[in-house]
């Protein structure tokens, strides 16, 4: 799945997809949210990506670089590096 901005997909329970979406809320960094408790096609685009496992918060950058459960260091500095803030 390709796109101009990030796609993050997760769940409405998790902690992680919400420290997440917090952060690039805070840095004024748009993206595309799919829930793959409610959208099949996001669903298994996750497990393909994680090798069978269901792991969120998937982050997938325009470059198509993926980050998986990341701490907000990390995603902060992938932001950064992919020049999207």
């Amino acid at each position: 799945m390709s796109s101009d901005q990030i796609n993050m997909y997760g769940t409405t329970w998790c902690g992680d997809c919400a420290r997440s979406k917090r952060l690039l809320e805070r840095l004024g960094v748009p993206y595309d949210w799919h829930n793959i408790e409610q959208d099949e096609k996001a669903r298994a685009y996750v497990i393909e990506v994680n090798h069978g496992n269901r792991s969120v918060p998937t982050i997938v950058f325009p470059d198509g670089s993926v980050l998986v459960e990341p701490s907000d260091a990390e995603l902060e500095k992938m932001v950064r590096a992919a020049g999207l803030k």
